[in-house]
Parts: structure tokens; sequence; C-alpha cells
């Protein structure tokens, strides 16, 4: 997809800073940060949105998750807590349509979200 901004990002047309990268996921900061923590974990394939997984995903969705919680505990926030959330579509609260686990950290977060 040459208009997202997260294939962009994951392609190295963006330049960023990453928190991890393998072959076929990437994590960096987010420019709006919710937490004094807050980390995005994406694909580098392009999924808009989670409702375009298919059973293959399941593997990648796992590893999302695995990568979130080392991030976590390399920056110090697993035994106080981190949050991982996903959206979906614009009433789900997604605005960037390529799917991302954010990773949230640093301080009391609350529920609802918000």
């Amino acid at each position: 997809m040459t208009d997202c901004l997260f294939c962009k990002i994951a392609s190295g047309e963006i330049k960023t800073d990453y928190l991890y990268e393998d072959d076929e996921i990437v994590a960096f900061n987010d420019l709006g940060p919710q937490a004094p923590m807050h980390g995005l974990v994406i694909p580098k394939q392009h999924i808009a949105t989670l409702n375009d997984l298919t059973d293959d995903d399941a593997q990648l969705i796992g590893n999302m998750v695995l990568i979130a919680k080392k991030i976590a505990s390399e920056k110090g926030f697993s035994e106080s807590g981190f949050r991982t959330v996903m959206n979906c579509n614009a009433d789900g609260g997604q605005s960037v349509f390529h799917i991302h686990l954010h990773l949230l950290a640093g301080r009391q977060l609350s529920w609802p979200p918000g």
C-alpha cells in the first residue's frame, strides 16, 4: 500500500527509531503518547483492520503480543504492569488503517481508557 503511513514506517521510507524489528514485525514509539511508554507493534505486511485477519494470521498476532511483552520487560514495566490494545475501525478508535497493537505503561491506567 503506497499511501499507508505504517507501511512507510515499516519499510523504512519514513525514518523512526525502532523499539524492535524482525522480518515480520516492527515496533516504535507512538507520536501522540497516551502514557509515558506508548509503543506501537505492527506487522510489516499491510492488514487494514482486525476484520481482515485470517486463520493464517494467528501466529503473526501471537508474535505481536509476545513482542509487546518483551518490550515491556526490557523497559522495566513487567512488574508494575502494562496495557495492550488493538482497535478496529473508526467506532472502535482505529485512526490508521493498518493493524497495530498499542503498548502502554508507566502510569496507573484507568478503565475505561481516556
